[in-house]
């Protein structure tokens, strides 16, 4: 007799543990802010003060690249999007002393604003900062041979609609079991949400979203896990 298998794809009652603010909050304020460094609560508190103060990096999903890096024993890495450089200041920081990031921003007057701290902590000697759009900028970098597959780490923080293409250009680097972790993949929530309750400004990047994420969902080179820090990030792991 054939036994058959069910299975339940219905949307689950339960919607995770993060239903409140103050749960946030808690989380933040026992096991995130008393571990992140001086440096870096300085440079999080000059980029608050900045008018799009919003694009810096989460400091829970910094702490979580942290952790990343030093599994992985990250040496070689490589930043397509920078900012102020809150999670670039997390990566030199964790890496070796000898390790090198690549940091590619097209705006250095951002990049700029964290540099003194960065330089104050000691690990501006790590980062070799690239003031060019992404995409030529990786293309680049991939016309050397000896950076193909060598790369142990990305993180990825730009252009929603390039992730795609951010993407293949970074599986090209990466070695294999190498980590990309791609930043916003759940924009505020709206990938969820009905087209008709989004905010006009926010529908183009949600449609990106949505796609980008369809798109991971489907590459069978890499293992994924798309986790609800920040503002949503997507880890692949290069098989």
């Amino acid at each position: 007799m054939e036994t058959k298998v069910v299975i339940n794809i219905s949307t689950p009652k339960q919607k995770g543990l993060l239903q409140t603010a103050e749960l946030y909050k808690y989380i933040m304020g026992t096991s995130v802010y008393p571990r992140e460094q001086q440096c870096l609560k300085e440079l999080r508190a000059v980029t608050s003060t900045h008018p799009r103060a919003v694009m810096g990096t989460a400091p829970d999903v910094g702490q979580f690249m942290a952790l990343l890096l030093k599994a992985i024993n990250a040496k070689k890495t490589i930043e397509i999007g920078v900012f102020t450089g809150y999670s670039l200041l997390v990566t030199a920081l964790t890496i070796p002393d000898d390790g090198k990031i690549t940091a590619i921003d097209m705006n250095r007057s951002s990049y700029l604003i964290g540099l003194p701290i960065i330089e104050k902590a000691g690990v501006e000697h790590k980062i070799n900062f690239i003031e060019s759009e992404a995409l030529p900028a990786l293309d680049q970098l991939l016309k050397d041979p000896e950076n193909k597959g060598t790369f142990d780490f990305a993180f990825v923080d730009a252009d929603k609609a390039d992730y795609a293409n951010y993407h293949e250009r970074v599986l090209e680097l990466l070695k294999p079991g190498g980590i990309a972790v791609y930043d916003n993949t759940l924009w505020q929530g709206t990938v969820a949400m009905d087209e008709g309750s989004v905010p006009e400004r926010k529908l183009a990047t949600r449609k990106d979203s949505i796609e980008f994420n369809k798109y991971i969902a489907g590459d069978a080179r890499v293992q994924i896990s798309q986790v609800p820090l920040g503002d949503g990030i997507t880890i692949c792991r290069r098989n």
